[in-house]
């Protein structure tokens, strides 16, 4: 396969969350001392939270993220956040994109955002192309590689890169549960008893934690870049909107939640959260052996991070649709997103059940 046509790129700005070309343009020529030509703006479609665009000033690349339009700023959505964890991270983790810029001057683009260096590479999103999917032995080392990757982010001296204060490892599971059930009381739409169960059952079986961390918090394929001459080996991790200092295995839980395989029920394959069920991908079970061979963590308790990760899967989905619901977002893939939420109940209860 010629793997070097399938670098991620970028596609026209949809409608509604296009940016002020004019003024983004005399901000970066301020700033960015040597760029040229006209500022030409696309943006990468497929994420649900941030906005991503592809910026391009003459022969210079790069990439801006800024909050969804309608969002609540300071609740989820940080720009400046962001940033400074990829200020400090870029420098000691090679994978963390480099930072440029930070703007909160709100009169630029009517919101805070930031721009970084542009990783060219590939991504494997949950809907592949005709003739991408990778054969299965490489499939394999793609999946051992991301495994590995999580448990080598695990093991960075977060001190040691100036990010001790980023968050409160202590009573940092609790915290979790609590606020995520929160959240979805915040951003309820429908009835979904199922969550509610799944609620209650994570409060009632907490287990002690587990250590500190680096976590990233939403760690799956479509947040890795691959090299584009070796999938294998991944060059860059995105989307650190979510990261802070925590239990890893509560970030471990969250990979599993989006770890969705052939034997798991249709209407949680028909999700396609992820390339997992692609032949090759090895089963959640094996996931967490390898996890724990390779990082040396106790797994016991694996069945309360994966109700945890499908839990705090669905209050996202759920939080997204409310933004839709409430007319903050006109994006056509949200309209059945309640259905998805549903889904991810049922799956909690079965996990409950039956484990991973």
């Amino acid at each position: 396969m010629e793997i070097g046509d399938w670098r991620d790129r970028p596609a026209a700005v949809r409608a509604g969350e296009e940016l002020d070309g004019e003024r983004l343009e005399a901000y970066l020529r301020e700033r960015l001392p040597g760029v040229s030509g006209r500022l030409e703006v696309e943006q990468f479609p497929r994420g649900y939270s941030n906005l991503t665009y592809l910026l391009r000033l003459g022969e210079r690349e790069l990439v801006l993220r800024r909050p969804p339009f309608g969002a609540n700023v300071k609740g989820g959505h940080d720009m400046n956040r962001e940033y400074t964890i990829l200020s400090h991270l870029a420098p000691v983790y090679p994978k963390a994109p480099r930072p440029l810029l930070y703007c909160d001057d709100e009169a630029v683009l009517g919101a805070p955002f930031y721009v970084m260096e542009r990783l060219r590479g590939v991504i494997l999103r949950p809907h592949l192309p005709a003739g991408m999917a990778p054969p299965p032995p490489l499939m394999a080392r793609i999946a051992t590689a991301l495994v590995d990757n999580l448990a080598v982010l695990h093991a960075i001296d977060y001190q040691a890169a100036g990010l001790g204060e980023l968050g409160r490892p202590e009573g940092y599971v609790e915290r979790q549960i609590q606020g995520w059930a929160q959240r979805y009381a915040k951003a309820r739409t429908d009835d979904v008893p199922e969550m509610e169960r799944a609620a209650g059952w994570l409060a009632e079986h907490r287990p002690p934690e587990s250590g500190a961390a680096l976590i990233h918090n939403d760690y799956k394929y479509d947040n890795v870049v691959l090299d584009p001459a070796d999938w294998s080996r991944i060059i860059g991790v995105l989307d650190w909107e979510m990261a802070t200092v925590g239990d890893p295995l509560m970030d471990l839980g969250t990979a599993l939640g989006y770890w969705v395989e052939p034997a798991d029920p249709p209407e949680i394959q028909a999700l396609q959260l992820s390339p997992t069920t692609l032949p090759g991908n090895p089963p959640r079970a094996e996931v967490v052996e390898q996890y724990a061979r390779r990082s040396g963590r106790d797994v016991s308790n694996v069945r309360f991070y994966y109700v945890y990760g499908l839990f705090k899967v669905a209050v996202i989905v759920q939080q997204i649709y409310y933004r839709y619901k409430m007319g903050y977002t006109q994006d056509p893939r949200f309209a059945d997103l309640i259905l998805a939420v549903r889904a991810f109940g049922r799956t909690a209860g079965r996990a409950i059940e039956q484990g991973i």
